[in-house]
C-alpha cells in the first residue's frame, strides 16, 4: 500500500529539520487515512518539495497537496483547484486562478475537521475532472520529478567592520 512507500519522500525530506519532517509526515498520514486508494505524486523541485494526491497519475487531477519551501521552510497544505471549492471560514490563502492553501505551523493549530470537509469536496471536484475513467488507478506512490539543482538559502555576507579614524583638526 502506498502509505508505506516512504523511501523517496524520506530521502527528499532530509534537508529539512526534524520538526518539519514530523509535521509533513503527520499531514501525509492524515490524507492517506482519508483516501487510502488515491495516488501520491511527488515532485522534488528547485523551489520546494511538493507531493499531492490524485485519482490518476496526472497533476491536473490532484485534489490536495503538501509543500515545503526550500528557503522559507513554510509548510503548505494546499488544494490544486482550491479556487473551485467552498471556503466558508475563509482560511485558504491565495488569490490566483487556481491554487489555495493554508500555512501549517504545527499539528495543534491544524483545523483537521474543517480541512477534512475541504479535502472531501476537492476530491469530488478532482474526480469530475477525469474525463477518461480508464485513467483512474489506485494506491500508487509515483515520484514524478527530481530537480538536479535545489534552491539553497542565500548567505548574506557579514558587513566588514571599518575602523573609524578620528578627524584631524584643520588649522
Amino acid at each position: 500500500m502506498s502509505k508505506d512507500q516512504t523511501k523517496d519522500l524520506i530521502k527528499f525530506l532530509k534537508p529539512f529539520d526534524k520538526e518539519i519532517n514530523d509535521l509533513v509526515m503527520w499531514l501525509r498520514e492524515f490524507v492517506w487515512d482519508l483516501y487510502p486508494k488515491a495516488n501520491e505524486l511527488i515532485y522534488d523541485n528547485y523551489n520546494a518539495l511538493a507531493f499531492g494526491w490524485s485519482p490518476t497519475d496526472r497533476v491536473g487531477h490532484t485534489f490536495c497537496s503538501i509543500a515545503v519551501g526550500r528557503t522559507s521552510k513554510n509548510v503548505h497544505f494546499g488544494f490544486y483547484w482550491g479556487s473551485q471549492i467552498a471556503d466558508p471560514e475563509k482560511l485558504l490563502i491565495g488569490n490566483g486562478n487556481q491554487y489555495r492553501y493554508i500555512l501549517v505551523k504545527n499539528k495543534k493549530d491544524f483545523p483537521k475537521t474543517y480541512i477534512t470537509k475541504l479535502v472531501n469536496e476537492a476530491f469530488v471536484n478532482s474526480l469530475a475532472k477525469v474525463k477518461d475513467k480508464k485513467q483512474i488507478m489506485e494506491g500508487a506512490t509515483i515520484t514524478k520529478s527530481i530537480s538536479d539543482k535545489k534552491r539553497e538559502l542565500k548567505k548574506i555576507p557579514a558587513k566588514k567592520k571599518t575602523e573609524v579614524l578620528p578627524k584631524k583638526n584643520k588649522k
